[in-house]
């Protein structure tokens, strides 16, 4: 403590009040952090555009794997709509073949009727983040990613801005991480696969070539496919949750999230087995 006093002392003598080395400090420390976590990011094994529980799971998990991964997520919270379950009615509905998914992730839920189960959406959110971040993956908010990096026919990193700039419409030049592999995690717009089929001129593994865009609400057949749509959709670039379906022309499924996390999860296997054989 005497310490402590002097060294507060000393500085006022030198013409600095505590609260002024303190501001410093404060400042210091997070521009230093920051920094140090963007230099980390420079170059990635997986770069996850949006911030959804398909998103999250794939970060989980690929970083749980070893990997350096990087989720970006254009809202300053990320966890995309499960924060608000459906119409703000904070509960969450999740069928019991997600339940080892849970169970991975140490969520608390309770059991409900035909093979399902129910979670506090704001909970679960939180817990999918915090096992992400606490595997090593790292999460940048309020990032647009406006496009991707793209040599030799592979797609190899995001382009990624401020989303205040972006929204503001200012002609401020972004940066760029690279990435072994991408994973377009936008939810029903799918816009990392709209912008490399429409500024490269090529075709997406869909039936048409492109995005194809996604179908009214038939809950059971979403959950389904948004897990058989889950798949690398041109090389270097992945696809899941709602932007699986998007991209592949299937159907939306509101507020019941088991196929979400599935999603996240088989994207996360697909990308390792990428990852590795990259690595050779």
């Amino acid at each position: 403590m005497r310490d402590a006093s002097r060294s507060v002392k000393l500085d006022i003598l030198h013409g600095k009040s505590y609260h002024e080395v303190m501001e410093t400090l404060i400042t210091r420390g997070i521009v230093n952090s920051y920094f140090e976590k963007i230099n980390r990011s420079l170059q990635l094994d997986a770069a996850i555009v949006g911030g959804g529980p398909s998103g999250i799971v794939a970060a989980y998990y690929l970083a749980k794997a070893g990997h350096k991964v990087a989720l970006l997520d254009r809202k300053l919270a990320p966890g995309g709509g499960m924060w608000g379950g459906a119409m703000m009615f904070n509960e969450i509905v999740v069928q019991k073949d997600a339940q080892p998914i849970l169970d991975d992730l140490q969520l608390q839920y309770r059991d409900y009727e035909q093979g399902t189960c129910l979670l506090d959406s704001v909970h679960a959110t939180a817990g999918l983040l915090y096992r992400a971040t606490e595997a090593g993956a790292l999460i940048f908010n309020c990032y647009s990613v406006e496009d991707v990096v793209y040599k030799q026919g592979r797609v190899g990193g995001v382009v990624v801005n401020w989303t205040p700039v972006l929204l503001q419409h200012m002609h401020v030049d972004p940066l760029t991480f690279t990435a072994k592999t991408v994973l377009d995690a936008t939810g029903h717009d799918c816009e990392i696969a709209r912008t490399v089929a429409r500024k490269n001129g090529v075709s997406l593994c869909t039936q048409t070539g492109g995005v194809i865009g996604e179908m009214s609400m038939d809950a059971a057949e979403g959950e389904r496919t948004t897990i058989e749509n889950t798949k690398e959709i041109y090389p270097g670039l992945f696809v899941s949750g709602m932007a699986a379906n998007g991209v592949s022309g299937s159907f939306r499924m509101g507020p019941i999230f088991g196929g979400m996390l599935m999603s996240g999860k088989k994207a996360a296997e697909l990308m390792h087995a990428s990852i590795c054989a990259q690595q050779g």
